[in-house]
């Protein structure tokens, strides 16, 4: 049954319910796709067969006796390791927490369960969840599929992995300057950060409150755009408890009309220019974007330039406090080099309450003159990064470096990824922002230029 590991969760979901297959039997096929890559890729951290085995006869029992089914029964999905799940353990990639079990389900795994997915497995990520390379002190190094001696990202790159090698066909990230996009462009899948407060992030570790938490949103990756489509409504919805999840209505992608749309298209935005293979990958979206009768314009606010610089002095503002305030927290006393240069680049000089405040106001001023920009049009297409995934210890953290991605953290806006192109046997995607709360829009595009142009293709091992 091996070739149930490359269909796609709605595909799946369709054969369970028609009795083509049982739950029992995807989810095995799963766990032996993951037997066979996980050696080569190290992407996921912990393996729940038993649970999930059991899951799956009683997804089997329940179809057998007619009753009523959510729209993911008997299909397995993945998290990463930061996304907690009661009675496993959740470390968020740090030695303090690498026996630490969680007490209860974050409210998205919640939810997926009660659509009937069945959870197999959460996946590495880095310390904290910070940096764009998934290397960690309690699992050690994940690789990309498309070539191992390189990255997969990070910080969802563990669940990047399993999916892009068949492991999994579904998963929930997270996203607070690009976990989601660019693990996704590295491993040739999709994913979307939606618009900040669309899901509600209870229950994720590190809980990135106050001013993270207007940058920072849980989302779906998966081989399909439709898988996404799937999931997030799922998942969407205030619980209550986090105070930036909102009760906005979600539209359907399929009810969009691209012939309608404008869109703004650019490689260079101010910080980072993308290199040739990614341009002619954003030139290949565009095309087939046009050839729909959108329009598509080269143009970029010109307020982007200056999203790198307030994106670090944010997360510069306390000097590190509040990341030695969670490893503390923790019990971690030794750190992953990355976690050394994580701390290193937010210096020791933390800003004043003055020059705070001052710096608050100047992101709304900016978050305002970006807004301006999509009143002309609908949606934004760029790079993800500027090249396709690179060697281990290649990735920067510097400003250039993730500003395609994190500019959108701080507008809030929703960035949907697809794969459009190829550097040589490796994957780029795309990204696909639309304005806030239509990830209709920007999900119909990314649907668009993945028939067009292929999406995602098996990686080989």
């Amino acid at each position: 049954m091996s070739e149930l590991t490359y269909k796609s969760a709605t595909e799946l979901a369709a054969m369970v319910r028609a009795k083509e297959v049982s739950s029992s039997e995807v989810i095995d096929a799963h766990i032996a796709r993951i037997e066979v890559v996980n050696p080569k890729l190290n992407a996921v951290a912990q393996l729940l067969a038993d649970s999930a085995r059991a899951a799956a006869a009683d997804a089997d029992v329940a179809l057998a006796k007619g009753e009523a089914v959510g729209p993911l029964h008997g299909v397995p999905f993945t998290v990463k390791d930061a996304i907690q799940i009661n009675g496993v353990i959740s470390s968020g990639g740090t030695l303090g927490r690498k026996d630490y079990v969680a007490k209860e389900d974050a409210v998205v795994i919640t939810r997926m369960r009660g659509a009937g997915a069945i959870l197999l497995a959460n996946t590495n990520v880095p310390e904290l969840c910070l940096a764009g390379e998934t290397d960690s002190l309690v699992y050690g190094r994940t690789n990309n599929p498309f070539d191992t001696a390189r990255t997969p990202g990070g910080s969802s790159g563990g669940e990047a992995a399993i999916i892009a090698a068949g492991g999994s066909p579904l998963g929930l990230g997270s996203d607070v300057g690009g976990s989601i996009r660019q693990p996704a462009h590295y491993c040739g899948i999709a994913g979307i950060k939606p618009t900040t407060g669309r899901v509600p992030t209870t229950g994720h570790w590190p809980a990135l409150d106050g001013l993270l938490g207007s940058l920072f949103q849980i989302g779906p990756m998966a081989r399909t755009v439709e898988d996404l489509a799937l999931t997030l409504p799922i998942i969407a919805g205030p619980d209550w408890r986090d105070p930036y999840a909102a009760p906005v209505p979600l539209g359907s992608p399929s009810a969009v009309d691209i012939s309608a749309l404008r869109i703004a298209t650019f490689t260079d935005n101010g910080a980072a220019q993308a290199d040739a293979d990614t341009v002619a990958a954003v030139a290949a979206a565009a095309k087939v974007l046009t050839d729909v009768g959108a329009v598509v314009e080269a143009d970029a606010p010109s307020a982007i330039g200056r999203g790198p610089d307030l994106m670090i002095a944010i997360l510069r503002a306390d000097a590190g406090a509040g990341v030695r305030g969670l490893l503390k927290e923790s019990g971690t006393t030794e750190l992953h080099p990355l976690m050394r240069s994580v701390l290193e680049l937010q210096g020791d000089s933390p800003l004043s309450a003055a020059d705070f405040g001052s710096l608050l106001a100047e992101l709304d001023q900016w978050r305002g003159e970006m807004l301006s920009f999509m009143e002309g049009y609908d949606a934004i297409l760029c790079p993800n990064t500027i090249s396709a995934a690179v060697p281990h210890g290649g990735f920067s953290g510097s400003a250039w470096s993730t500003s395609t991605t994190s500019q959108f953290n701080l507008t809030g806006w929703p960035g949907a990824v697809v794969r459009a192109g190829q550097s040589g046997e490796l994957p780029i995607g795309v990204q696909v922002v639309a304005r806030p709360w239509q990830e209709d829009v920007a999900l119909a595009l990314a649907k668009h230029i993945e028939t067009a142009l292929g999406g995602w293709r098996p990686p080989i091992l």
